[in-house]
Parts: structure tokens; C-alpha cells; sequence
């Protein structure tokens, strides 16, 4: 009977063992029947952020749904990868996917921490390669099923991969946190420092997150993520990766994590980094922008970046003041504690210095003011409470007495008084201010390659998107002038040829409209030159209307201004819609010696590869890429770009527009002390004031008006408002820069003339003569007729010597 029950036992257990193989087989195969393609491992490409830098290189902004920068296994350091081995799986280089003694570790390690009480963590006892397969193959549901796939998989992964090609996959995969995929992004993130500058004490911390980041976020649960971090900091020391002198000061350390901001990263550069993501956008579309690690070199000038903000906020301001002080922001009650009542009222986060202030007292000296707190990563507000003072000096533009200015609970702008002399701020002292409500635009670019230098879209990026550099359609006024007068210079006239500047009819559609020059007055003929550089309306309709406006609208396109310009009179005078982007192309097309000029703020776009995959300089250089150097020749580049205008017509125009920064409607850039040409804009009603021009080497554009177009005001024109702006700016820009002349093409010819009535001035003349540029073949004439005027029988008015004598003598004219 024993031996028959023991026979009976023996024959179950094999039929169980073998029933229970044949199940678990068949859970296998059918499991292994359904597990993902592991081999597509080997084709990894995370999503990676797209960085934008500037011409000098430093970082401008970075776009990405997954904040991840992709970094070999070869670039991480011993110690990070020390750090994740302790937190994650210290067997990992020993174990073949699966660790056993680590899931037994684990399982009594959290048998005990669940008999202990105290909320400890669990520990988690899958592998690193077991993670891999998870987060790259698998989902993250809870099931026996996904745990056997996930075995399974780890199992294949190791015999097809490295160790290190495993962990190269888990530490740039994962997440960590903030918005951050991979230790090299969080690195960024969390401290603002690059992987091998982590302290024991950061690697140790972003080991610890892996798990579940929101448990330890260094803000909202400080405590439990520095005991979690020395946990890490602990098992590192067991495993004998760090010493314990090492761990002592790891642990004693404070968590000090420094967020790096998520927009654009310069001063100033909301607006440019805005432009070129843009463009980007347009380029490779929202995967390649936001998931394809691009690598983008900017034009940006950081230097001078930071110098056109300064200049064109300078410029609103100051127009602002003139139309008054419009009231605080906000009013909050100031009893007791301010500061939480201040610091709701939401401030613009790019106007620094200026910064939010309450009014705590107000007397016949001034204000005492208290300063918005700042606002904590943790979203409460500091406990510091700054405070200052404004005297009325610093606030007399806003009215005739402090108490009619603010009262206690006002809050309002103020900015920081600086020492003219040292240059230093001083201590506790504010200056009222107030964000405009007219607003404009500024660019600054290479004319020779039509790099974009420096861009500014508005006032303030937080305040509105709207990027009125490049987005605001507005007329230019007389700064298009210049393109009407180079049609006419490239088709037969000079600078020299004279027009009627006199009343005039024109007759369209049943109306009769009278072109006016600014102030109302006529100044009777004139050459060409004195009309740009004083700005007459109505001599450029007349020159418009004698050549016609057809070849007008040819040139307006070749320059780039307009795509079909409408066949008006006063089209001529800017009357069309652009941008201030648009128009420093053309601009920079008349200082590149009539070479066409295409705006660009992105030099160079590389793949996540270092692939260059878009250059903007199109320029042929068919020896730059030789295998090695044996004495050739230097390179020598090809300028294949078209000739939009005649070289000779181009320096002519260059010249007249110098004489309208040392005659005409724009001398206050006289005082830049470098050779400077442009023209002023003023748009009808004064509703746009602009200032176009360029040195040899640089150049600027501004608008100022309102986005909702309305008169600025009397007086306000492009003289008055916009050219002081591109002054500050050149000042600041040439400052360390020689003063370098426009340069003059072989052939031209620089002749005497009498700058009124355009004919060559006698060797004894020296009053009111000029020196003149004419082309190869032309000369002043010894008379010519007057363009736009016909006496009463149909005849020219005709311009001669005799006439000139009678003028500079005062007995005649040249009527």
C-alpha cells in the first residue's frame, strides 16, 4: 500500500510538472507570438529639442513636446552613470536582463518597510534593461502579462545589444521630471549646467527620480526629494562608488536647483527667437521643429540686440510721456501685510529693469513705494519686502504734484535711478514709469548678406505677440522716395535734373486730388536732390507722373518692397502697405551696391546629426572644399546674387541720401560723427513716423505709431520720432567702429554744382556748391528744361546759366 501511494504521488507530480510545463510552454509561445519587434532598437530616434544659437554662439531658446538632448554613453560621466546603477540596478553590468538577487532584495526590502509604517517608498526590482523594454516596447499597464513580455524582451535585448548601447537607451529615454527626457536635458533643467559639471549631490538627485519625479519635485515635496537624493547618496557609498568623506558632504549639501526658463533665453530676443521659430515651422513643419534636434545658427547680435530694445524703448517712452500720465496698473489694499496683494497683480516679465511697485506713502517729496516680491519656482511669494522711495523729480513728467499722480495703493512701474557719472544705481531710488501705449518696431541688418543682426517687434514680447518688425503692414511714407528717384536716376535723369515743386491737380476717377508737402509750402524748381533731402510730395508726384508709374511699380518689386504695387500717383509717395523687415532688405540692396539683398535671421540649420540641411548664403565657392592645401589660390566666393539696380545709379543715390543726414530732414544723425545716408517717413496725418538708413556696413529701420492707426500727434514726424532712435542706435552701434566712407564705383564723376539750380558751379564759386555725382558720360548740362512746368504757350521752362547769375545775384529768378 505505501509503496502503490507512493507510486500514485510520484505519477501525479509528473502528470502536474508536466501538465504545468506545457502550460507554462504555451503561455511562452503565446506570449512570444505577440512580443514587439525589439530590433527596431537599433533605429533610435527620441524626440530631440531644437536649440537656436546666436551668431556668437550662446543659446537663444529651445523648442520641444520632450525636452530631451541626446547624449552617448561615451559623453556621460563615471559618476552619473554610478549614481543610476545605485538607484536603479547595481547588478546591471553583471546580470543577464533579468536580476534575481535584486528582485529578492527588493522584495524584503519592502516587506520590511511595509512592517516599519512611516510611508517609506517601495523599491522597484526590475532591471535597467527590463525598463528599457518597457518604455520603448511595451505600455506601462499593470498586468502578468505585460511583466512576462517585458522578462521576455530584456531576455532578447541582452543577447542583441551591449551593456552600455542598453544604458545609452535607458539614461536618454527616460523621464525625469519638469519636462525633461534624459539626464543630459534635465541636467539643463534642474541646475542649468551641463552633465559633467553635476555634482555627487545632483547626479544623485536626478538618479532618484526616474521612479516617480512628481514624489520628489524640489519645490512642491523639498523634504522627500533630499531623502530620497541620500538614499541614492547611501547606496552609492555601499557600493563603494563614492567615499564616505564624499557621501557626508553630498548629504549635508542643499538641494539648490536652478530652473532654466523655457522661452527665449537672451535679453531682448523674444521677438527674433519668435521670428526664427517661425520660420523653422514653415521649413520642416511641427515634427521637424519640435521633435527633430535641429541645430540653428541665428544672425542674432546679442550686443546689439540688447542696444535696439534699449534705443526703440527709449524712443516710445519718451513720445509716450508727451501725451501724459495715464494711471497706476492696478490699486490693492495695503493694510497690513502688501506684499501677497502686489504680487497678484500679474507683471510683464521682459521690461527689466523696470519692475512693479506700490505706493505706501505719498507726500509733497515724493513717494515711498514698496517693490513686488519675488515670485517663487514654488508659486508662493517671497517674504522680503524691498522698499524705495520716488522724489518728484523722478516723477514730475506725470504732473505738477505727487498727490495728483498716485495715491497709497497704487501700483505702477518704476525703474532704478543710475548715476549718470559712475554709471552705478543708486540705492533705494525709483524713477515713475509707464508702458506706452504707441509702439513700433526696429531691425538691424548686414547689408551685404542680409543677416539680420538685432530685432525688436514692439515693447514688450509679454505684453503682445505681435511682431510689428515683420508682421505689421504700415506705410512708409517718404522713406520709399529713394526708390522712386532711383527708377528715375537708372532711366535718364540726374541728380541734377530739375522739377516743378509747385501746385498741382490731378485729376482721377471724378476727384480731384492736390498732393501738399509737409508744412504747405513750394519751394518752385528744383533738383532732384534738393527734393529728397528736403522730402517734397509734390516733386516726386510730378517725377512720378513724367516717368510713369508702371516702371515705379517695377522697381518697388525688384527691390523687394512690394509684390504688385497698385499703378497710383500716390503709391509714389508710400501710400502702399510693408515692412519694416521688408524695407531694410531694400535699403541694404541700395548699400550693397545694388546687389539684390534677401533678410535672413537664420545662417545655418544641421540635423541631429550635424548635417548641414539649410545655409542661407547662396554664394558659389567651388575651391572652398579642397582635400588639402598644396599653395592654391584662397578661395574666392562668387557673388551670383542679381543686379537689381546700375552700380553708378546706386552710389548716386547713396549720395543724395547722405544729404539727407547732412541737409536735409534728418540732421540730427549728423551727430553719429560716421558717414550715414537714409530718409525719413511721415506717413498722412502723422500717423507713422519712420527713419530708414545705413551706414556702409550696417543697416537700420524704425517705425513708431500706434497698431491701431491714429494720429501721432503734430510735429510728430519721422525726423522728430524715429530718427533719434536709429542716432542712439548708431551711436552705440559704431562707437569702437572707424569712419569709414561709402564707397564710390570706378568712372563715377564728382562735379561742382549750384546745389538749387543743378548747373555746374563757376571755379570762383564757393556759396551754396556742392560736389555732385554723375555718371561715366554725363555732366551737368549747360540748361535743360524744367520737368512738370510749361509756360503759357506750351514751352518748357528751361533752366540756364543766366538764370543761375540772376539767382545767386538776387535780381531774378527762375520763373
Amino acid at each position: 500500500m505505501l509503496w502503490r501511494f507512493i507510486g500514485f504521488l510520484f505519477t501525479a507530480g509528473v502528470i502536474l510538472f508536466v501538465v504545468g510545463a506545457a502550460g507554462a510552454a504555451y503561455l511562452l509561445w503565446k506570449v512570444s507570438g505577440d512580443l514587439p519587434d525589439y530590433a527596431s532598437l537599433r533605429e533610435y530616434e527620441p524626440p530631440v529639442m531644437t536649440r537656436v544659437h546666436a551668431a556668437d554662439g550662446e543659446l537663444v531658446a529651445e523648442y520641444a513636446v520632450e525636452r530631451r538632448l541626446f547624449m552617448p554613453i561615451q559623453g556621460v560621466p563615471r559618476q552619473v552613470i554610478e549614481a543610476f546603477l545605485s538607484a536603479e540596478d547595481k547588478n546591471f553590468y553583471s546580470h543577464f536582463g533579468i536580476d534575481p538577487v535584486g528582485i529578492f532584495r527588493a522584495a524584503v526590502e519592502n516587506a520590511q518597510n511595509l512592517m516599519r509604517g512611516g510611508g517609506r517608498s517601495l523599491v522597484g526590482g526590475s532591471s535597467i534593461t527590463q525598463q528599457v523594454a518597457k518604455n520603448f516596447l511595451l505600455t506601462s499597464e499593470k498586468s502578468y502579462e505585460r511583466k512576462l513580455k517585458e522578462a521576455l524582451l530584456a531576455l532578447r535585448i541582452e543577447n542583441a545589444f551591449t551593456k552600455d548601447q542598453i544604458l545609452e537607451l535607458y539614461l536618454n529615454e527616460i523621464y525625469l521630471g519638469l519636462g525633461a527626457y534624459g539626464i543630459a536635458a534635465a541636467a539643463l533643467i534642474y541646475f542649468d549646467k551641463s552633465v559633467d559639471t553635476l555634482t555627487i549631490a545632483e547626479a544623485a538627485y536626478l538618479a532618484a527620480l526616474p521612479k516617480a519625479p512628481n514624489n520628489y519635485h524640489p519645490f512642491r515635496q523639498p523634504e522627500r526629494a533630499i531623502e530620497r537624493r541620500n538614499w541614492v547618496i547611501d547606496r552609492m557609498e555601499e557600493n563603494g562608488f563614492i567615499t564616505p568623506d564624499e557621501a557626508d558632504a553630498a548629504r549635508n549639501s542643499p538641494l539648490e536647483v536652478k530652473l532654466r526658463p523655457t522661452g527665449a533665453r537672451l535679453q531682448a530676443a523674444d521677438y527674433f527667437a519668435e521670428e526664427v521659430r517661425r520660420k523653422l515651422y514653415e521649413l520642416y513643419g511641427e515634427d521637424g521643429l519640435y521633435k527633430g534636434g535641429l541645430s540653428v545658427r541665428s544672425t542674432l547680435d546679442p550686443k546689439l540686440q540688447v542696444l535696439a530694445r534699449s534705443a526703440l524703448v527709449k524712443g516710445l517712452i519718451g513720445y509716450d510721456r508727451t501725451r501724459g500720465w495715464r494711471g497706476p496698473v492696478a490699486n490693492v489694499d495695503i493694510a497690513g501685510d502688501w506684499g501677497p496683494a502686489v504680487g497678484k497683480v500679474d507683471e510683464l516679465s521682459d521690461v527689466e529693469p523696470w519692475h512693479l511697485a506700490v505706493a505706501l506713502k505719498v507726500d509733497d517729496e515724493g513717494a515711498v513705494i514698496g517693490l513686488r516680491p519675488d515670485k517663487l519656482p514654488s508659486g508662493q511669494f517671497s517674504e522680503r519686502r524691498d522698499v524705495g522711495r520716488i522724489p518728484f523729480e523722478q516723477m514730475k513728467w506725470a504732473g505738477k504734484k505727487a498727490a495728483d499722480i498716485l495715491k497709497p495703493g497704487d501700483v505702477f512701474y518704476v525703474s532704478p535711478v543710475v548715476n549718470e557719472e559712475t554709471g552705478d544705481e543708486e540705492e533705494g531710488v525709483f524713477e515713475l514709469q509707464q508702458v506706452p501705449k504707441v509702439s513700433g518696431a526696429l531691425v538691424a541688418m548686414d547689408p551685404h548678406t542680409g543677416r539680420v543682426l538685432a530685432l525688436v517687434g514692439g515693447f514688450s514680447y509679454a505684453e503682445s505677440e505681435f511682431n510689428r518688425a515683420t508682421q505689421a503692414m504700415r506705410q512708409p511714407g517718404s522713406s520709399f522716395k529713394p526708390f522712386v528717384y532711383a527708377a528715375a536716376l537708372d532711366n535718364g535723369y540726374t541728380p541734377s535734373s530739375v522739377v516743378i515743386d509747385a501746385p498741382i491737380e490731378i485729376v482721377s476717377g471724378g476727384k480731384i486730388w492736390r498732393p501738399q508737402n509737409y508744412g504747405g509750402k513750394f519751394a518752385g524748381p528744383s533738383t532732384l536732390r534738393r527734393g529728397i533731402e528736403k522730402s517734397r510730395n509734390v516733386m516726386t508726384v510730378r517725377l512720378a507722373q513724367d516717368m510713369g508709374m508702371p516702371i515705379i511699380r517695377e522697381y518697388s518689386k525688384r527691390f523687394g518692397i512690394y509684390d504688385d504695387l497698385a499703378p497710383y500717383l500716390p503709391m509714389a509717395l508710400g501710400a502702399g502697405e510693408t515692412t519694416v523687415l521688408r524695407m531694410a532688405g531694400a535699403y541694404s540692396t541700395l548699400a550693397n551696391g545694388g546687389r539684390k539683398i534677401t533678410p535672413t535671421l537664420i545662417d545655418r540649420v544641421q540635423d541631429r546629426y550635424g548635417r548641414t540641411i539649410y545655409k542661407h548664403d547662396e554664394r558659389v565657392c567651388e575651391t572652398c572644399n579642397a582635400p588639402q592645401w598644396q599653395g592654391q589660390d584662397e578661395p574666392e566666393l562668387i557673388d551670383n546674387r542679381e543686379q537689381v539696380l546700375d552700380p553708378y545709379t546706386d552710389y548716386q543715390v547713396i549720395s543724395m541720401l547722405e544729404g539727407v543726414v547732412q541737409r536735409g530732414t534728418a540732421t540730427i544723425l549728423k551727430s553719429v560723427e560716421k558717414p550715414i545716408a537714409g530718409k525719413t517717413g511721415t506717413t498722412n496725418d502723422e500717423k507713422d513716423a519712420w527713419f530708414m538708413g545705413f551706414s556702409p556696413d550696417l543697416t537700420v529701420g524704425v517705425y513708431i505709431g500706434y497698431d491701431q492707426p491714429k494720429p501721432l500727434g503734430r510735429g510728430m514726424t519721422g525726423g522728430r520720432l524715429a530718427a533719434p532712435v536709429v542716432r542712439d542706435f548708431f551711436v552705440g552701434a559704431l562707437k569702437d567702429k572707424p569712419a569709414i566712407p561709402f564707397r564710390v564705383p570706378p568712372g563715377i564723376q564728382l562735379v561742382r554744382i549750384n546745389a538749387t539750380t543743378g548747373l555746374r558751379a563757376g571755379p570762383n564759386s564757393d556759396q551754396n556748391v556742392i560736389l555732385e555725382a554723375f555718371k561715366p558720360g554725363q555732366a551737368p548740362p549747360e540748361s535743360y528744361s524744367v520737368i512738370g512746368y510749361q509756360d503759357q504757350f506750351g514751352k518748357p521752362l528751361t533752366v540756364s546759366p543766366e538764370a543761375d547769375r540772376a539767382v545767386r545775384s538776387g535780381t531774378g529768378g527762375l520763373y
